[in-house]
């Protein structure tokens, strides 16, 4: 295969890799995500990545294809995998591509995805796989397609309860794996979510609690609501993830039962971003 470049174009970040024959070989990350480049300046982003990484074909995935990027690229739908997305990149040029997205319907429920397609089909053929961030995504994959998938807005939720409103002055501590995480996975597992969320504020005003521990305990809520929904105990789960978010999601998924199995992120993207550049070489 012929060496190319590779660009996971995030909202706020970005990270572009130099791959030869399957293997990286130059990197580099920065904070230029889609969310901080105007759109007339995208051809210089990327002729900058080209004279820093080499004069080869480029392949961009994540928001770089969303209406805040480049241009908008029209969704595969699911179920899709591999092949159905290399068959609908988008050619800037003959040697620039934008990979697509995916999106899915069920129903009244719809979901769409960015740039997490590419490490979710790079990273295994079958099965349930959880991609902590932001906004979680769980999917399903079966024979190398993702079938379905959902998206949650937990690290949204926890990062809006931590800037803003009454629980905001009681989140600054740390986040930890420890007992109030785990605290906090059972009873959101179980109880209305909402009343556990103002249940902080009571239990640091009564001194029920040490507020040093709430944020551990507020997360261990939603983690454990988002797990909960998604998980029947004696689930497999692959976590793709960075090491300190993959490992609460870990704790939460075997506190209800499941078996979590942590997959490296770097790895999923560049082995489904260099399986798309071979089928549409």
């Amino acid at each position: 295969m012929q060496p190319f470049i590779a660009v996971d174009w995030g909202t706020t970040n970005r990270r572009a890799f130099r791959i030869e024959d399957g293997t990286v070989v130059a990197t580099e990350r920065d904070d230029r995500g889609a969310a901080t480049v105007a759109t007339d300046e995208y051809g210089a982003e990327v002729a900058g990545i080209r004279e820093r990484l080499g004069d080869l074909p480029m392949l961009l995935a994540g928001m770089v294809g969303s209406n805040i990027g480049w241009r908008s690229v029209p969704y595969v739908a699911a179920p899709a995998g591999l092949a159905e997305v290399a068959a609908a990149l988008d050619r800037v040029d003959d040697r620039t591509a934008i990979v697509p997205g995916l999106s899915y319907r069920d129903g009244v429920h719809a979901d769409v995805m960015r740039g997490e397609e590419v490490q979710l089909l790079g990273a295994v053929a079958a099965g349930l796989v959880c991609q902590p961030g932001t906004h979680c995504k769980w999917a399903t994959l079966d024979k190398g397609r993702i079938t379905r998938f959902t998206t949650a807005m937990t690290g949204e939720l926890f990062a809006l309860l931590r800037a803003h409103g009454v629980l905001s002055r009681q989140l600054g501590h740390p986040v930890e794996p420890g007992a109030a995480f785990l605290e906090g996975v059972a009873e959101g597992a179980k109880r209305d979510l909402a009343a556990s969320l103002f249940a902080i504020r009571a239990r640091g005003v009564l001194g029920i609690a040490d507020d040093a521990h709430a944020a551990s305990f507020a997360s261990g809520l939603l983690i454990g609501a988002d797990t909960a929904a998604r998980i029947e105990p004696g689930a497999t789960v692959h976590i793709l993830a960075d090491p300190a978010l993959g490992a609460l999601y870990a704790s939460a998924i075997d506190a209800l039962g499941g078996a979590s199995h942590h997959i490296d992120s770097q790895a999923a993207f560049v082995a489904g971003i260099t399986r798309i550049q071979d089928l549409a070489a």
